[in-house]
């Protein structure tokens, strides 16, 4: 059975903007991300922050964040020092997070968990400094939900994590207990009270069931794990020393954002600084790279990148080809795009029967170009 056409209504014609065929067109002609992104922009600037839909900052070295604590060295290196993303953010998930907790937690907590005399606050703060054998750290951040008292005085901390499935879950993640501990710390210091339990909400994404695990203080693991890491990422960050790629699970590289960068993922390289985008690498989302872009101003695209995006050269320009083998260069659009992770090769090499791979410059030459050092 054949599918049925789209009929004209009366009067179409003369009315275009009516039409199911134009709604259609119209549809398929906008693009949701670019609305979305739209979208968030003009709420960042509604609810008072706008410092949001600039390219990030880098923060002192000494500021952690509750989330990112016990993350893999090197990973939470980049992203301090605003290295580009290979992954586009996960919208999805962060949007049904945040709707999830918003939506079916807090009013679970107000019907089911608190009385007359306790109440369910969004949110609250902490910032706050610990001096560690490493020098002092600092540690900001807005935690999840938490049962509070008439004064608003923090009774019970939570943290609300949602997964595809809470099937199998035995134990919180070492991640999300030490995001935890740096709350539970922080509200003890602000309030001057004692804090010492909290609990993890694990949402299952597809059927909505849920696991609770109730997380005790341990001085112990306070100290001897979570300070300490946030100590040696300051040191990291202090000395521009590249830190080991030595996540506690396996699963960190695979849904890591710097897995090429970093040498986990399928291209060869490995060990790469936090700045510069790498030559070959075509995966980059847009709006990654212009992130990148507007917090690096003397970057350029790569020649790679400008093919993928050739409506950004105008505004950030793009860096030329270069032989490996001989001193020839091409302009980014004398040459057509690899069609895969490999190397294009050089024209001149192959006339000569040379071996000669083309490329853009490498994160570290494009980091001598930015600082007026010309690279040949």
């Amino acid at each position: 059975m054949g599918k049925p056409e789209l009929r004209s209504r009366p009067g179409e014609a003369e009315d275009k903007g009516t039409s199911p065929r134009t709604l259609v067109e119209r549809l398929q002609e906008s693009t949701f991300g670019n609305w979305y992104r739209d979208r968030e922009y003009a709420e960042n600037i509604r609810e008072g922050r706008p410092y949001f839909n600039g390219p990030p900052k880098v923060q002192p070295v000494s500021r952690h964040s509750p989330s990112r604590l016990l993350q893999c060295h090197r990973r939470s290196w980049y992203n301090h020092l605003n290295s580009a993303e290979e992954d586009g953010l996960p919208q999805g998930i962060f949007w049904f997070g945040t709707r999830f907790e918003e939506d079916l937690i807090m009013p679970f907590l107000s019907d089911t968990v608190t009385n007359k005399e306790t109440y369910a606050c969004n949110s609250l703060w902490v910032d706050y400094t610990v001096d560690t054998d490493h020098g002092e750290i600092r540690i900001k951040g807005e935690t999840d939900p938490v049962i509070v008292d008439e004064d608003s005085v923090p009774l019970l901390l939570l943290e609300v994590k949602t997964k595809q499935s809470v099937d199998g879950l035995s134990e919180p993640n070492q991640h999300h207990r030490a995001q935890l501990h740096a709350y539970m710390y922080g509200l003890c210091e602000k309030y001057d009270t004692d804090l010492e339990r909290a609990a993890i909400v694990y949402g299952s994404r597809s059927t909505l069931e849920t696991e609770v695990f109730e997380v005790e203080f341990d001085q112990a693991f306070w100290e001897d794990t979570v300070l300490q890491w946030a100590a040696d990422q300051t040191k990291y960050r202090t000395y521009g020393a590249l830190p080991p790629a030595e996540p506690e699970h396996d699963w960190e590289c695979k849904f890591c954002s710097y897995r090429e960068r970093c040498g986990r993922g399928d291209r060869e390289y490995s060990d790469s600084g936090p700045v510069g985008l790498l030559p070959i690498f075509s995966d980059y989302p847009r709006q990654s790279v212009v992130e990148y872009l507007d917090s690096h101003p003397d970057s350029k695209l790569t020649p790679t990148l400008a093919h993928n995006h050739p409506s950004l050269v105008e505004n950030y320009g793009a860096y030329d080809w270069s032989c490996s083998a001989c001193e020839a260069r091409y302009s980014w659009n004398a040459i057509d795009p690899p069609s895969s992770s490999h190397a294009p090769r050089c024209p001149e090499c192959r006339e000569n029967g040379e071996k000669g791979w083309l490329s853009g410059p490498t994160p570290d030459e494009q980091l001598r170009i930015e600082g007026g050092e010309d690279v040949q």
